[in-house]
């Protein structure tokens, strides 16, 4: 893997598993519940200048993938609740480097994205921990991908997710000596 390609996955693109069995399902739980407080601890007292910092060439700035983690998990919950009360409901995509763009994620504080994390991933957890593996089993169905996702293949995602994101910040803070 190259240096550019490395600093786009640091962790390696997601491969969606063949299976994923209840302790998989545990562990990546375990991941959303952590994260929020994962990223406060990482970023809580960068300065501005860092915060506006590129994680890579040609990538967002570290305020940017922060309020894009909050969009994003946003609209995965949004897609959980869809599945279970809805028969493999068509979610609706969104261009998350255009929502990038705005200004609520390009030049606002943090602090905002980092409180919605923390409520948004305790109300997920919480829901994901009352689901049973039928519960797991409910699809939406992505037009862009034009496929059918299970809530099980939606959470190893975004479990990814979270880690892929950290190691951008975390390599980030590494190269600079931050």
């Amino acid at each position: 893997m190259d240096n550019l390609e490395h600093k786009k996955y640091p962790i390696g693109q997601f491969k969606g598993p063949k299976k994923i069995t209840d302790q998989d399902l545990d562990a990546h739980i375990k991941t959303l519940k952590d994260f929020p407080n994962r990223l406060k601890h990482l970023v809580e007292n960068w300065t501005d200048d860092q915060l506006d910092t590129q994680y890579r060439d040609g990538g967002w700035k570290v305020r940017q993938l922060i309020n894009h983690l909050s969009d994003s998990h946003m609209n995965s919950y949004i897609r959980f609740k869809l599945a279970l009360t809805e028969e493999n409901p068509i979610i609706k995509p969104y261009d998350e480097a255009k929502w990038a763009e705005l200004q609520d994620s390009f030049s606002i504080e943090i602090k905002p994205a980092l409180q919605i994390l923390k409520g948004l991933h305790k109300r997920w957890v919480y829901e994901l921990k009352c689901l049973t593996n039928r519960d797991f089993e409910s699809t939406f169905f992505h037009p862009e991908q034009n496929k059918k996702v299970s809530l099980k293949e939606s959470l190893a995602f975004y479990a990814w997710h979270c880690d892929h994101h950290l190691a951008h910040i975390t390599a980030l803070k590494t190269e600079k000596g931050w």
